[in-house]
């Protein structure tokens, strides 16, 4: 599986902004795609999950009910929109494919090349 991130900029506290993840080369029946994010010096972080089938999905605590992740499938793309952001949403975004854990970056064979969104207070 190849992932393609893009989407990522500039943008004010309190804004939007939505990053989109172009996934290619099998079929993701089976799989699910997350969303992680890593800030200078600090421990990639988990942020949602869905399952590429069913629909369903996961978030982190520090994102719900501002981000929501989604899928369209005629493009076989994953869709992170974020809304209401914080300057410590600042950091490299990743999307990511697997079958294991989802909450857990060993949980994924197959991640894009990042993207970087900077919050600015």
């Amino acid at each position: 599986v190849q992932l393609q991130a893009s989407g990522g900029g500039l943008v004010q506290a309190g804004g939007s902004l939505r990053l989109s993840c172009a996934a290619s080369g099998r079929t993701l029946a089976g799989y699910h795609m997350g969303w992680f994010r890593q800030a200078p010096g600090k421990e990639r972080e988990f942020l949602a999950v869905i399952w590429w089938s069913a629909g369903r999905t996961y978030y982190a605590d520090s994102v719900k009910g501002r981000f929501t992740i989604s899928v369209d499938n005629a493009k076989n793309t994953v869709l992170l929109q974020m809304n209401s952001q914080k300057v410590e949403d600042t950091a490299v975004y990743y999307c990511t494919c697997g079958t294991g854990p989802p909450a857990l970056a060993a949980g994924y064979a197959y991640w894009g090349q990042g993207t970087l969104v900077t919050v600015s207070s």
